[in-house]
């Protein structure tokens, strides 16, 4: 049964538009993302109610069935997901929903007679499958089920564009013929270029690959939205789009690198490669006493987070010193990295989660003036994002990537489980620096130590 009319239903999509939109505006700052998420949902609620009340829905109970197994399923994966895991779980539904759009074109085919219709079909399929693919590599890759580092071999390119050129082909062929069986073959070859697309990526290019392909899962499903003849799809498609792709740019920006430079960069040598070769040259290092006293006794300190912090769990703790560290009339701040972690606002969530102040989260920009009248910087599990070789080294694989300036601050200690290499897999001079120490050890448990020997000075 009908309940809303076609003018109450649009009036509903277009709230449900405002809903989106408000939503990524509220997403863009910490103290506006929780409103913002659930406005999110609240305009993907209204549009799915509006949806069962004004139209005719075959196989109901299939499709509140289907709603069901989605709910069992997501719900405990949502409440479990550790932070170090967000990456994973945004290329689990870049996948899904790529998936899903590919689908619906397949499924649509049948019943599209109009050129301009299969035009959008086939690029809904051809875009859904690469991003289905696409995003299950970079799953694996995360997961470390296979190899973080760049998978190429000879031949690579050649079939690349050899499945550009059959996908070109079998497009223009199921648009002129409206044919299932081509349509099967075509969204086999959007999966096969999904694969070979992210398999040349490794590194810390992961997670801007998962971004990209966030662009194009929204691209695929504002096609659907044309197939369907639904202007929210339409509308929601776009927004994922268009934000998947300017995140896309400002993560390759912060990185210092072109979009096609990270893609490829692997056939030629420019991509982050992971390694994992342990530096056997000496350090200088200390207990956490010394390094209670050195931060105690510092009238300003910069606390600089990385993914190390978040797979520790130790952000509570780090707060925890911080505020020991203003008990004590010492100026804490913490300078992020738009980059820092695996995704943009990765330590900016995980500090806000532990309540760090918002107005002590400085941004690289407005910190790197102020390391030059820091006392000490305290480095958390970060590496690549403070490695000077981005300035220094020409033909390093984050030459040109801003990073934050801690080198000019007077004395710069590191919390680090082992000398093993960033997700870049290159060396950092910095940790060889005469005014540099280390803490060895895991970051929760080292914080937990210094922090003790702050409060007992």
């Amino acid at each position: 049964m009908i309940i809303l009319s076609p003018e109450w239903t649009a009036v509903a999509y277009l709230v449900a538009a405002v809903c989106f939109i408000l939503a990524l505006k509220g997403l863009s700052s910490p103290k506006s993302a929780r409103r913002g998420n659930l406005l999110g949902a609240a305009g993907a609620l209204l549009a799915v109610v509006t949806l069962f009340l004004s139209m005719h829905l075959e196989n109901l109970l299939l499709i509140l069935a289907a709603i069901l197994v989605g709910t069992v399923i997501a719900v405990p994966i949502a409440r479990r997901v550790q932070m170090t895991q967000m990456p994973q779980l945004v290329a689990g539904f870049n996948g899904v929903g790529g998936g899903a759009a590919a689908l619906v074109g397949i499924l649509e085919l049948g019943h599209a007679e109009e050129t301009w219709v299969r035009i959008a079909i086939v690029f809904t399929m051809l875009i859904g499958a690469v991003s289905f693919s696409g995003s299950a590599v970079t799953v694996l890759k995360l997961q470390e089920l296979i190899t973080t580092r760049p998978i190429t071999f000879p031949g690579l390119p050649v079939l690349m564009v050899l499945a550009v050129l059959a996908a070109i082909a079998g497009s223009v062929f199921v648009v002129l013929t409206g044919d299932l069986l081509w349509a099967v073959g075509l969204l086999g070859i959007g999966l096969i270029a999904g694969v070979l697309l992210v398999l040349p990526v490794g590194g810390a290019d992961v997670p801007i690959v998962i971004s990209l392909l966030n662009a194009f899962t929204g691209l695929a499903v504002a096609a659907s939205g044309i197939v369907l003849g639904n202007v929210l799809l339409l509308v929601a498609g776009t927004l994922v789009g268009a934000s998947g792709t300017i995140l896309t740019m400002a993560m390759a920006s912060a990185m210092g690198r072109s979009v096609a430079g990270i893609m490829f960069g692997a056939f030629k040598g420019g991509s982050t490669a992971g390694s994992t070769e342990v530096s056997d040259r000496p350090v200088r290092s200390s207990g956490p006493e010394d390094v209670a006293v050195e931060l105690g006794y510092a009238q300003r300190v910069v606390i600089v987070p990385g993914y190390g912090l978040a797979v520790a769990q130790g952000q509570h703790t780090i707060v925890e010193l911080a505020t020991a560290l203003e008990e004590r009339g010492v100026k804490v701040v913490f300078g992020i990295h738009p980059v820092a972690g695996r995704m943009p606002g990765h330590m900016n969530v995980l500090l806000a989660e532990a309540n760090a102040p918002y107005e002590s989260l400085r941004e690289l920009e407005e910190v790197n003036p102020e390391f030059s009248q820091t006392d000490v910087v305290l480095v958390v599990g970060a590496n690549d994002v403070v490695n000077p070789a981005a300035k220094t080294t020409k033909g390093s694989p984050i030459y040109g990537m801003p990073i934050l300036e801690v080198s000019d601050a007077a004395q710069v200690v590191f919390l680090k489980r082992s000398m093993r290499p960033g997700f870049a897999g290159i060396e950092n001079e910095l940790l060889f620096d005469p005014k540099t120490t280390l803490l060895f050890g895991d970051a929760k448990d080292s914080l937990s130590k210094v922090l003790a020997a702050v409060k007992a000075l």
